[in-house]
């Protein structure tokens, strides 16, 4: 995507993200309330193949016995750091799970380098605290933007497969349609969709795509969870696919019908376009119809569990 068409996005949808941030404050206190974190957090661990979505692109998946957590953002702004204050935007909806909520990790996994994805203080706070240690799997000329902290970090090239440790987990790397650019001068950096495969289940994490052809190769066979972003389409829409686009693209995946289930995440939390606040899930039943049952954990701090342990 060209700097030029980025800046006049963004200024299109200023007077846009106000409005949604004010009207939004009133539902901010009610967002998760009745859910558990820890209820919620225990009962993926229970479980072969679960998911529990904090919010934005951050979910705890359960996948070979690992503990994987996608896009870990738990801060409540975003941006560049001058001086040690956050430049950049505001959460409308606090994390389902904090940090200190999470489990022990085991597999931190970054899509790419957009400060709504790859947040360096959320990152120190897991190096120094449930995610020590952990393997970070992300892409391409990205690795320096990781804190110290972790353990192994290794970036995962377009079309390249990644066996994860002892457990059996397989990491396939594929190209999304979106761009990874953490400023306007660094285009170089790359941005990655991931398929995880064990003998438990298939999961696909998108991370950001516009439509996108891509991941068409996966069926029929199809994925027994997959995760899609659904907000920022407008006027985003060469970045980020619309609700419908989603689902002809989760459909795709197993030949056209739907399987398996989809979580739609990058909604919700942070306002990055014009479209109202609840348009990206509402749009995704409707198109969904008969089928909605398979969307899934559409709400932060919801849970979906596969098969449970043998």
């Amino acid at each position: 995507m060209g700097f030029k068409s980025a800046f006049h996005g963004t200024r299109a949808a200023v007077p846009k993200y106000t409005r949604e941030v004010i009207a939004s404050v009133r539902e901010r206190n009610h967002r998760h309330a009745g859910l558990d974190p820890a209820a919620g957090l225990a009962r993926v661990s229970e479980h072969e193949l679960g998911a529990f979505w904090i919010g934005h692109a951050t979910v705890l998946m359960r996948i070979g016995g690992l503990n994987i957590l996608t896009d870990p953002v738990f801060s409540r702004r975003i941006g560049m750091s001058v001086g040690g204050v956050t430049i950049g935007m505001a959460r409308i909806c606090p994390p389902a799970a904090d940090v200190d909520h999470l489990p022990k990790i085991d597999v931190v996994m970054l899509s790419h380098a957009h400060f709504d994805h790859l947040d360096r203080p959320s990152l120190k706070r897991l190096a120094s605290g449930p995610g020590k240690g952990a393997m970070v799997v992300t892409a391409q000329h990205t690795r320096k933007l990781i804190p110290p902290g972790f353990g192994e970090v290794l970036e995962l090239p377009w079309r390249q497969s990644l066996r994860l440790g002892e457990s059996g987990v397989v990491v396939h790397s594929m190209q999304p349609e979106h761009w990874g650019a953490r400023t306007a001068l660094d285009r170089h950096r790359r941005f990655n969709s991931y398929l995880l495969e064990s003998a438990g289940g298939r999961v696909l994490f998108a991370g950001d795509t516009a439509h996108t052809h891509a991941f068409d190769s996966l069926g029929p066979v199809g994925v027994d969870l997959a995760l899609f972003g659904i907000g920022g389409y407008n006027p985003w829409e060469h970045a980020h696919a619309t609700p419908e686009q989603v689902w002809s693209m989760y459909t795709r995946l197993s030949g056209g019908s739907p399987r398996g289930v989809l979580l739609p995440m990058h909604h919700s939390t942070f306002v990055l376009g014009r479209e109202p606040l609840n348009e990206p899930i509402e749009r995704l039943r409707a198109v969904a119809g008969e089928h909605a049952g398979r969307i899934v954990a559409a709400m932060p701090g919801e849970v979906w569990v596969g098969g449970a342990k043998s």
